[in-house]
């Protein structure tokens, strides 16, 4: 049985004791949301959700590229996420490592623990369906992301991605 845990547009599944599912459906083509989705100036305006501000967003989108956002909350902590482009289909899918950046513990240069994110943008007429399989090392790490309150932050970004997608048109 698939455990649910959702809250708002996107939809939250744990299909594996290592899997988290995140679903949404976007009201752009995938072309658009793709391009939100990996050009670091619209990253800017939607990765951060409400939870403060994106102060940098590197994107080498290539295959061995990386990726880096970092964020400063509105309690004025900086959090900060890495990782690897492993595939990159445009408009169709992009496959990237991803690291949380924790203070004094991983810093922007260290690969783990990482999680292995697959995205998959599907055309469903004018409109997108957006998957993102997070593959994680073990259940202790996927237990801590979803304990994190990584939904929260999560369901804010992707209204906002679905926002800076549609003013794209």
């Amino acid at each position: 049985m698939t455990a649910t845990t959702h809250s708002g547009k996107a939809r939250v599944t744990l299909p594996s004791p290592t899997q988290i599912l995140i679903e949404r459906e976007f009201d752009a083509p995938p072309e658009l949301v793709f391009r939100a989705y990996t050009t670091p100036e619209l990253v800017k305006r939607w990765w951060g959700g409400k939870r403060g501000t994106v102060t940098s967003a590197e994107i080498d989108l290539r295959e061995g590229g990386r990726w880096r956002f970092v964020m400063s909350t509105h309690e004025g902590q900086e959090v900060a996420f890495h990782g690897t482009y492993r595939e990159i289909v445009p408009g169709e899918r992009l496959v990237s490592t991803e690291v949380f950046e924790m203070p004094g513990a991983v810093g922007p240069d260290d690969d783990e623990p990482a999680t292995l994110n697959t995205a998959t943008f599907a055309r469903d007429g004018e409109r997108t369906r957006l998957s993102v399989l997070v593959e994680c090392p073990d259940q202790s790490v996927r237990d801590g992301i979803i304990a994190s309150g990584m939904e929260g932050g999560m369901q804010e970004s992707m209204d906002a991605l679905e926002e800076v997608a549609r003013s794209l048109r």
